[in-house]
C-alpha cells in the first residue's frame, strides 16, 4: 500500500468522487474500487488508536485476500480472525496463525483440520460451549488426530441497570465462574489446547455515538458505552487472570475498529480485531473518536430517466446486515445531490434517484455509491480496482473473484 497517510484528497468530496469516477470510467458497472490513499491512511490511523497493541485482521470485514496480505505485511499487524472453518483453512494456506471468529458445525471442514497436522498448528477454533467440542470428537475422536487449538469466547455485553441486555448475543459466558468452568473442562479433555481468550465488546465497537440528528442517542450511547467499558475491564481481567492459571494463553483478544482506543486501555488485552475500518463503509462516519478514509465505493450506471428529476441506476440495492433501516442502505456520494426514493429505496436489480442533480443526468452517466458496511460489499464483486493518483493500478479479486463463498 503505496502513498503518505499526510495526503488526504478526500477531504474535499466532490473533487474526491469525482477523481474516482474518472479513474474507473473504462471499467463496467458494477465498478468497485479502493483508493490506496485512503487505505494508507486508515491502516495508519488503526495503528495509531492501538498504541502499540497488537492489531489482529477481521477478515469478514475485507474478503479481498490481496488487501489481508498487505495489512499482515506491516509491523504492528499480526493474524487473521476469520468467519467460518472453511475459510480459515483456505486463509492458512498463506497465513500461520488464523483463528475462527465463531463456534464451526462444518464437520467437513472440520475432518480437512484433523487430517492436517500443517493445519492444526495454524488455526485455532472458538467455543463457549462443551457441546462444540462433542461435536469436534464426533467427526474424529481425539485419539486418532492431533491436539487442536482453541480459543473460548466470553460474553463481553453489558448487563445494565434498568436497560437490562446491551450488547451482541453472542456467548452464554458471562460471569468469571461460566468461563472458568468451561476452560477446566478444555484442559482436562484429551485432544483440545486452550490457546486464548476472546471478548468482543460489540456494543462499543459496533455502535457510533455521533449519528447526525440524533444527539439524544449520541449522549445515551456514550454514557452506555463508558459504563460497560468500564464493568467489562473489571471482568475480563478477572477472567484473564484465572484462564491463566488454567492455561498458557498466548492471546487475549477484544475489540473491533469502533473501539480500539477504549479496548486498548484494557491492559488484559493483547491483541485488537479490526477490519471495517481500512474500507471504510459509511456507519463509521457516525463515530466520534475517529474519522476514517472512505476507502472503498461502486460506480453504477444511470440506464434510464422514468421522469424528468429522476435518474434509475442498474443494481444497487445491497443493503447491509444488522436492524433494517436507513443506516443500513448504500449512500449516494457523487454527484452531489442525489437520493433514494424513500418508497423503493435501493432496488436488487434497479435503483431510482432523485434530487437537484438527477435531471442533468443522462443514460450512460455514472454514480457513485458507498456501502453501510465493508466486507459485505465484496460478495457482490469479483474485483476492485486499486486507484492511486486518479488511475486505476492493479486489480484485486475478492473472495468471490477467486470462486469462494464462504458464508
Amino acid at each position: 500500500m503505496r502513498g503518505s497517510p499526510d495526503h488526504q484528497p478526500w477531504r474535499d468530496p466532490a473533487a474526491y468522487w469525482a477523481a474516482r469516477a474518472r479513474a474507473v470510467a473504462h471499467l463496467a458497472a458494477p465498478a468497485a474500487s479502493l483508493d490506496v490513499q485512503a487505505l494508507r491512511f486508515n491502516a495508519q490511523d488503526l495503528l495509531r488508536r492501538a498504541g502499540g497493541t497488537p492489531l489482529r485482521v477481521a477478515s469478514k470485514s475485507l474478503r479481498v485476500r490481496g488487501v489481508v496480505d498487505a495489512l499482515l505485511a506491516l509491523p504492528g499487524f499480526s493474524g487473521i480472525l476469520a468467519f467460518t472453518l472453511a475459510e480459515a483453512l483456505w486463509l492458512a494456506e498463506r497465513c500461520d496463525d488464523v483463528v475462527v471468529g465463531y463456534p464451526s458445525a462444518d464437520r467437513a471442514a472440520i475432518a480437512h483440520l484433523v487430517a492436517d497436522e500443517g493445519l492444526a498448528a495454524r488455526v485455532t477454533l472458538m467455543v463457549d460451549d462443551e457441546s462444540q467440542l462433542d461435536l469436534i470428537d464426533s467427526v474424529v475422536p481425539a485419539d486418532h488426530r492431533p491436539d487442536l487449538r482453541v480459543c473460548l469466547d466470553a460474553d463481553a455485553s453489558w448487563q445494565a441497570p434498568v436497560l437490562g441486555f446491551i450488547g451482541t448475543r453472542r456467548s452464554p459466558l458471562h460471569s468469571e465462574a461460566d468461563a472458568v468452568d468451561l476452560a477446566r473442562r478444555i484442559v482436562s479433555r484429551p485432544g483440545f489446547t486452550l490457546v486464548g481468550l476472546m471478548m468482543y465488546e460489540g456494543q462499543v465497537a459496533g455502535v457510533g455515538d455521533a449519528v447526525p440528528g440524533a444527539a439524544g442517542t449520541n449522549a445515551l450511547m456514550r454514557w452506555v458505552q463508558q459504563r460497560s467499558m468500564k464493568e467489562l475491564r473489571r471482568r475480563r481481567g478477572a477472567i484473564v487472570r484465572r484462564l491463566r492459571e488454567l492455561a498458557d494463553l498466548e492471546f487475549v483478544n477484544g475489540g473491533g475498529t469502533g473501539s480500539v482506543e477504549a479496548t486498548a486501555a484494557d491492559p488484559s488485552v493483547t491483541e485488537i480485531t479490526v477490519g471495517s475500518g481500512m474500507f471504510a463503509g459509511h456507519l463509521f462516519d457516525s463515530y466520534r473518536s475517529f474519522t476514517p478514509a472512505p476507502a472503498a465505493a461502486v460506480a453504477l450506471d444511470v440506464v434510464r430517466r422514468p421522469a424528468p428529476e429522476t435518474a434509475t441506476v442498474l443494481g444497487g440495492g445491497w443493503i447491509a446486515s444488522g436492524p433494517p433501516g436507513s443506516s443500513r442502505v448504500p449512500l449516494v456520494v457523487w454527484p452531489e445531490g442525489l437520493r433514494l426514493l424513500p418508497r423503493e429505496g435501493a432496488g436488487e436489480v434497479q435503483t431510482p434517484l432523485s434530487g437537484r442533480t438527477a435531471s442533468g443526468l443522462a443514460v450512460g452517466d455514472r454514480i457513485m455509491l458507498r456501502h453501510a458496511k465493508s466486507g459485505e460489499l465484496s460478495e457482490r464483486i469479483n474485483e476492485y480496482a486499486v486507484v492511486d493518483d486518479g488511475a486505476v493500478v492493479a486489480m484485486l479479486p475478492t473472495y468471490r473473484g477467486e470462486g469462494r463463498a464462504f458464508l
